[in-house]
């Protein structure tokens, strides 16, 4: 990792506070187990199968609030290169535009510019995991049968994250030296939401070429 980029990424220029795990619960074991086959090397396809005798609900809950984490550090990379002037419509290229939408002030699917969609959309998935009705941090304390439908809108939501950085920032993305760990962490989730069948094939259209050549 270049100078320029561990400044960037030590300075923790995220929109907000990591959602982090209770050491000594066992979705922690869980993070643990996740990072320690990601730090040995491992192949991303192996690193995101479900280990065995380990509950779905509980690895999916983990690597959400992972990705969140990563991909909110990734877009506060960029964040000040991505402004109501240079992206006044939150897209992935002409041919997608992502509208906004939830249960409060946006009723109706509502274009609105990216830092602005962003910006909602981290507030919105930090609610989310911080539910402890839909992600429960005791061990024991069942999930909600509702929790796979959540999950998959949060990492639906997510992935146009990418979409927006690859498209429309990229250049950025290069000029900091982050492509490499960008690539990896864009990896490492559309292996995740593949092998579980988390997203919709539709929205993985936009980078359906780029990830063809980088994911084989």
């Amino acid at each position: 990792m270049s100078m320029a980029l561990k400044q960037v990424f030590n300075k923790d220029r995220t929109f907000r506070p990591k959602r982090k795990f209770e050491p000594g619960t066992q979705r922690f074991e869980l993070h643990k187990k996740a990072q320690a086959s990601l730090n040995a090397g491992l192949d991303l396809k192996q690193a995101v199968q479900l280990p065995h005798g380990e509950d779905l609900n509980d690895w999916v809950a983990v690597h959400v609030v992972d990705f969140f984490n990563r991909i909110n550090l990734i877009y506060g990379t960029i964040s000040d290169s991505c402004t109501d002037q240079t992206c006044p419509v939150m897209s992935g290229g002409p041919k997608y535009e992502y509208r906004w939408q939830d249960e409060h002030k946006y009723k109706r699917p509502t274009a609105l510019s990216a830092p602005k969609y962003m910006s909602l959309l981290m507030d919105w998935i930090e609610v989310q995991i911080n539910n402890e009705n839909i992600f429960p941090t005791n061990v024991g304390t069942p999930f909600p049968k509702t929790f796979m439908q959540v999950a998959k809108k949060i990492l639906s939501r997510l992935f146009r994250v990418f979409v927006h950085v690859y498209i429309h920032h990229f250049d950025r993305v290069s000029q900091m030296g982050a492509e490499a760990h960008v690539n990896t962490c864009y990896k490492h989730f559309y292996y995740f939401v593949t092998e579980f069948n988390l997203t919709d094939h539709k929205e993985l259209e936009p980078l359906k070429e780029m990830t063809s050549r980088m994911c084989h």
